[in-house]
């Protein structure tokens, strides 16, 4: 029996004659908390929700529309943070609980890559009460599913003691709260973190794993690790910028939206689902858009809240249907005369040049293209940190179809990419761009 996303038959019958009768909406606070806890049955690790086992289906969202991960076949989605300054943790589990899905809840620990110092046990201290207060204020919703404590601290990191710290908070969450689990994200695995985590951070339930193309090597690398513990991952989905090959002058080469679909399709399968004994479910990223080298690398949505194929896949392995209004397929683009995206394209300042695209729709007829030139970004982000996106360079684009694209040049010299979007009547998108150097 479907018991919605694992929220008690009897809440929800509760939920809905309150709301009948009293016209107005309950509380989820007054329902109290979720009863969360991984247990061993059968070989097999997994979390239970008020005694219903739970395989995470979700996608790591912060400033996305989170509640769509239902209406795909999902059940959580996970936070980096209690408060992302749009909405606080509450209206946050509060959304999460109207549309039937739980929480990891992000608890955003400093990083020793930010210059914070975990031999300064003042300022450990004091995270630490901070971190209380943000426990206290939302342990008992009932859409919260449990505690993802810190996000890559392993990330260009030198002092172990962040691992004691993590495990202290566990432990105060295990004695202020008690009903939730606990867990911290790693970048990758590594043996040396892995094995000191195992021997000092006992009140961690579980670690999570965030690896991007090289999650298709997952199997191997929690060999390589000596890790065959309960584990989730918390973040993959397209291969890295780091990860991709790169121009001649430095630019990462993006996949289109159909190329990323078609590699996440396989990731999930070949290194998720491949492991049934250990690994308690994922969070695909990112359930939402943000700029990180171009505006459309990791968003499974478009800056314009268009749906790319990556959300057609995931309905598909969450669900095993695929949805009635798929996505357009975008193939490839190249420049007529000059080359593709991995053809270090050089352009001349004010040429007028054709970018031809490649794309698939059964109603081809009905789709609508758009684009734009910007230079690439100046100062890069690291490990996920916020990137100003570059603005667009307006007045260059001449004419857009869905077979080819005309544009001028910039004027300036320097590097700039030009990004397409082929999009449908049902709010659907393909995108594709191209890195070019202007000489």
């Amino acid at each position: 029996m479907n018991l919605s996303k694992s929220i008690p038959l009897i809440i929800m019958a509760f939920l809905m004659f309150a709301c009948h009768n009293n016209d107005k909406p309950i509380d989820p606070m007054t329902l109290g908390p979720s009863i969360v806890e991984m247990r061993q049955v059968e070989g097999r690790y997994r979390l239970f929700v008020n005694g219903e086992e739970f395989f995470v289906k979700g996608g790591g969202c912060e400033h996305g529309p989170c509640y769509q991960i239902a209406a795909h076949g999902g059940n959580s989605f996970r936070t980096w943070r209690t408060d992302n300054g749009q909405r606080s943790g509450r209206e946050v589990l509060d959304e999460a609980w109207e549309n039937g899905l739980m929480v990891m809840m992000g608890l955003d620990m400093a990083r020793e890559r930010h210059g914070f110092d975990y031999n300064d046990e003042v300022a450990v201290a004091a995270q630490l009460e901070r971190f209380r207060q943000e426990v206290i204020e939302l342990k008992d919703h009932p859409a919260l599913l449990g505690w993802g404590i810190g996000n890559e601290l392993n990330l260009r990191y030198t002092n172990m003691k962040v691992w004691d710290a993590v495990n202290d908070i566990a432990r105060m969450i295990k004695e202020v709260d008690g009903n939730h689990v606990t867990t911290t994200m790693l970048a990758g695995i590594g043996r040396e973190e892995v094995a000191y985590i195992v021997q000092n951070c006992p009140d961690l339930d579980f670690i999570s794993i965030q690896l991007y193309g090289s999650i298709i090597n997952l199997p191997k690398l929690l060999e390589q690790a000596e890790f065959s513990g309960p584990y989730m991952v918390t973040e993959w989905g397209a291969t890295g910028h780091w990860e991709m090959p790169e121009t001649s002058w430095g630019s990462p080469i993006e996949q289109t939206s159909s190329e990323k679909a078609d590699a996440i399709r396989i990731r999930y399968k070949e290194a998720i689902l491949a492991d049934d004994a250990n690994c308690m479910g994922s969070y695909v990223f990112l359930w939402g858009q943000k700029q990180e080298r171009t505006p459309s690398w990791y968003g499974l949505f478009t800056e314009a809240g268009e749906k790319t194929e990556a959300i057609n896949v995931m309905e598909y392995l969450w669900t095993g249907t695929w949805p009635e209004n798929m996505a357009p397929r975008m193939n490839d683009i190249s420049i007529e005369g000059k080359g593709g995206r991995f053809d270090n394209v050089k352009l001349s300042a004010n040429g007028q040049y054709t970018l031809n695209l490649v794309v698939e729709h059964p109603m081809n007829g009905n789709l609508t293209v758009r684009a734009e030139v910007m230079p690439e970004p100046v100062e890069l982000s690291d490990g996920g940190d916020f990137e100003q996106r570059p603005a667009t360079i307006e007045g260059l684009i001449l004419s857009a179809n869905t077979s080819e694209v005309v544009f001028n040049a910039p004027e300036n010299a320097g590097a700039y990419r030009i990004l397409v979007y082929v999009t449908d009547q049902n709010n659907n998108a393909g995108t594709a761009n191209l890195p070019f150097l202007v000489e």
